[in-house]
Order: C-alpha cells, then sequence, then structure tokens
C-alpha cells in the first residue's frame, strides 16, 4: 500500500495510437564507406587519396588515419558473416576510386576489382542485398594534385570512373549511388578545412566546388 502522504499515478488511457508496420519490400540494412573500413591503403595496386595525405599530416582530431581502420579489406568475409547473423537485408558499400584508378583516371586496376568481386560474390551468397556508392569522399590524390573538385575536369574523371565501375559491377548490383551526402564534404573540406583535402576557400570558391560535383 502506498503512504499516506503518496500520490498515485494517474492511469494512462487505452493505448489508441494504431499500430504501424513497414511497407512492403522494406530492407533493414547497414552502411559503411571505403576509407573508414577497408584499410590495405597501399596493397593490391590502389592509389593514395586525399583522406590518407590529410590523416597521416594529422590533421584528423587525434591523429589516427585509416591504414588500418575495420581491416575489412582482410576481413570482409568476417563482417558478412556477422551481418548475416543480425538478419541484415542490405548493405550499402563504397567503392575507393583510388582502388580502381590508382591515378584518377587511366589504366584500371585488376586487382582493386578483384577484392570487390569476391566481397559481393560473398553478400550475395549471404542473401544480402548491395547498394554501391561510388563516391564517398576518398577523391584520388593524383587529381588533388590537378585541381581536384575545384577542376571541371573532376567532374569528367567521376563521369567516366561511374560509368566503369557500373559496367562491372551491375550484373550483380542493382542499386547505385553517384555521391554521398555532398554539403557535408563540400562545407567540411572546402570551406571549413576540417575533413579532407582540409581547404578554407571563400564563397566564389565554394560555390565553383559545388557546381563541379553536382555536375560530376
Amino acid at each position: 500500500s502506498l503512504p499516506a502522504t503518496a500520490v498515485a499515478a494517474p492511469q494512462s488511457p487505452a493505448n489508441t495510437v494504431p499500430i504501424r508496420s513497414f511497407p512492403k519490400g522494406f530492407l533493414w540494412g547497414t552502411a559503411t564507406s571505403a576509407y573508414q573500413i577497408e584499410g590495405a591503403p597501399e596493397e593490391a595496386g590502389r592509389g593514395l587519396s586525399i583522406w590518407d595525405t590529410f590523416s597521416r599530416a594529422k590533421k584528423t582530431y587525434t591523429g589516427e588515419n585509416g591504414d588500418t581502420a575495420d581491416d575489412e579489406f582482410h576481413r570482409y568475409r568476417e563482417d558478412i558473416a556477422i551481418m548475416q547473423e543480425l538478419g541484415v537485408k542490405a548493405y550499402q558499400f563504397s567503392v575507393a576510386w583510388p582502388r580502381i584508378f590508382p591515378q584518377g583516371t587511366g589504366a584500371q586496376n585488376p586487382q582493386g576489382w578483384d577484392f570487390y568481386d569476391r566481397m559481393l560474390d560473398v553478400l550475395l551468397a549471404a542473401g544480402i542485398e548491395p547498394f554501391c556508392n561510388l563516391y564517398h569522399w576518398d577523391l584520388p590524390e593524383a587529381l588533388m594534385s590537378v585541381g581536384g573538385w575545384q577542376s571541371r575536369d573532376t567532374a569528367k574523371a567521376l563521369a567516366y570512373y561511374s560509368a566503369v565501375a557500373a559496367r562491372h559491377l551491375s550484373d550483380r548490383v542493382k542499386n547505385f549511388i553517384t555521391i554521398s551526402e555532398v554539403t557535408a564534404f563540400v562545407d567540411a573540406g572546402y570551406r571549413y578545412g576540417s575533413d579532407a583535402p582540409g581547404l578554407k576557400l571563400n564563397n566564389a570558391q565554394v560555390a565553383q566546388v559545388t557546381h563541379n560535383v553536382l555536375l560530376g
């Protein structure tokens, strides 16, 4: 029984909120980006990205870099097994542009494709649908050295890389995302300098970067 001074909490009315469900075909999934998980930045022919350069210059918050990260390049089988155990039905991953085109353009790196081919085979065998993000901020350093996103030529390079990637992957991947979070990486990387490539451009220059990204 309640003490004499205590006041009983009011009773809640009957729950009248209708039960909602996710629509038919809804996919529970998870997402990653290449630089955040893969590691192996100089294995199997991969070129450097602007995030390799930025982080190795100790410009991250406490100086970490992605040289190892989650070691996904070597441990993708284990990670996919965990996803399968969790009941994940969709997985958004990103392709590391410099793993496919070490110089940003020009010759492709077959060893780079070999990694994604093996990963996708295991993913599909686990019953998980792949969603491919083509650009999650890891611009090849070779393109940065000739202007990066301040150059319209980078939009053309992205278009070529995207076309090659779609041709290579579309027998297994049905869903593609071109660029992840445009405003986030343009502002952080080119206006405030807190992310790679660490630039602090004026408003007109940031507008030009944004234009080139959207053109891509």
